[in-house]
């Protein structure tokens, strides 16, 4: 169902691929927007569990395109050195492919933002967090891309120095 990746060589492993989504504070989440364009948008994450989750408001095109259709893809760019003399750049990155969905579920809802505002403000409080929490609840939309497939790639200069 999804492309075999023709450069082997640069072929990130499930592993790094999940360290790089765990580390990752952003990344572009990608969308069938209106009229069947794409729609991407660079949004917050965090990743738990074989999945990703993001929050967001209630409505606007993010939601109008999920809701319309789940399928999604989200890219995180771990590295992009450039090396002008080389006309490149040595890159490092993953797409997770998956289907995506607005949460109902309070208690999943509840133990994602709280991911979320963990991955973002490690030191916080727990009373603060909940604070935060509870006066954004109403409006807070959170989303849910349960990942069906995991590609990472590295540029060649990167991949030739683990071997």
């Amino acid at each position: 169902m999804f492309r075999e990746m023709r450069r082997k060589k640069q072929i990130l492993s499930e592993k790094e691929c999940v360290e790089i989504l765990e580390k990752g504070t952003a990344g572009v989440l990608a969308l069938l927007g209106d009229n069947d364009y794409p729609y991407a948008v660079p949004i917050s994450y965090v990743y738990y569990n074989s999945k990703l989750f993001f929050h967001g408001a209630k409505s606007g095109h993010k939601i109008d395109a999920i809701k319309k259709c789940s399928k999604a893809s989200f890219c995180v760019i771990d590295q992009d050195h450039i090396v002008p003399e080389e006309y490149t750049t040595y890159f490092r990155s993953v797409i997770a492919f998956g289907k995506i969905h607005i949460m109902e579920d309070e208690t999943e809802m509840k133990n994602a933002i709280e991911r979320l505002a963990v991955k973002y403000y490690p030191t916080d409080t727990e009373t603060n967090r909940n604070t935060a929490i509870n006066m954004e609840w109403k409006p807070l939309c959170m989303m849910e891309l349960d990942i069906e497939h995991l590609s990472g790639k590295e540029a060649i200069e990167l991949a030739k120095t683990k071997q």
